[in-house]
């Protein structure tokens, strides 16, 4: 995949610095940047009837409009001052429908930039990987504080585990696969049989991503009593990996119970950039 619009979403509560972000890595690959503003609109008390008859909640309603109103023109504002080609929308979805929202904008994008600002803010951070993971069928780039983002990485971690979703991931993210220096393909506790990993775990997706002119290094590697996740993060700081890339899982059906093990634990204690898909 090649990467010409970033997508990233931004709420009122947030400052410049995830715009700045999306905006340098736009600056870094030549892509367009698409901007979307969202408040999430607060959930009556009392129910719809309550919604009708409740000055309390109007005046709320209003107060979260102004606050939108007053992004827009600061985000419009950081835009019209930055080099990149760009896009601004934006939206006021009830709770339930935001992911929605974010997902079908996330069809118009390659790729969206969670940065620090907004994994800080759960409700916003947690419609946002779920619009984008589930309803647009594109990629995700978490970027945690302190950490250096890069489309353009030379070390890239690769988890695998010959599922569906490690597929896409390592589909989605193959041109920086290609252009990286050293590849690491992942494999924690691997299970030598043709459901699994082969008879070789490993070969097969090394095999593939060398056709495409990757570098690649498969690396087994025993949990010995620690948790998958972390162990692939001690193995990206052991290889000096600049990103990681991992597949996504869950279902759609179960969102209160989105994401599984691996997945979780990478979304709360990573200290670098991870690429996921599903």
């Amino acid at each position: 995949m090649t990467f010409k619009t970033l997508l990233t979403v931004t709420g009122p509560n947030q400052g410049e610095g995830d715009l700045k972000l999306a905006a340098n890595l736009c600056e870094q690959v030549g892509a367009h940047l698409s901007v979307l503003v969202l408040e999430l609109a607060a959930p009556p008390s009392g129910g719809e009837y309550a919604a009708v008859v409740s000055p309390a909640w109007l005046e709320e309603r209003q107060a979260e409009l102004k606050r939108l109103e007053k992004r827009i023109a600061n985000v419009a504002g950081f835009l019209a001052q930055s080099a990149v080609s760009a896009d601004l929308s934006d939206d006021y979805p009830d709770m339930g429908w935001a992911d929605d929202v974010i997902g079908r904008r996330a069809r118009y994008a390659d790729l969206t930039i969670l940065g620090p600002d907004l994994l800080a803010s759960h409700a916003l951070r947690d419609k946002v990987i779920e619009g984008t993971l589930f309803s647009s069928g594109k990629p995700i780039l978490l970027v945690p504080e302190g950490s250096r983002p890069t489309l353009k990485a030379k070390r890239i971690l690769v988890a695998w585990d010959a599922r569906l979703e490690s597929s896409r991931a390592v589909r989605e993210s193959l041109d920086m696969l290609k252009g990286a220096e050293d590849v690491r393909l992942v494999i924690v506790d691997p299970i030598e049989n043709e459901f699994h990993h082969g008879e070789e775990p490993g070969a097969d997706a090394a095999a593939y991503l060398a056709r495409h002119g990757v570098k690649v290094t498969v690396d087994r590697l025993p949990s010995a009593n620690h948790s998958v996740a972390d162990v692939l993060s001690q193995h990206a700081v052991d290889v000096a990996a600049e990103l990681m890339v991992m597949g996504a899982y869950g279902h759609s059906r179960l969102r209160e119970r989105i994401f599984g093990g691996v997945t979780k634990s990478m979304l709360a204690g990573q200290s670098l950039p991870v690429l996921m898909a599903r």
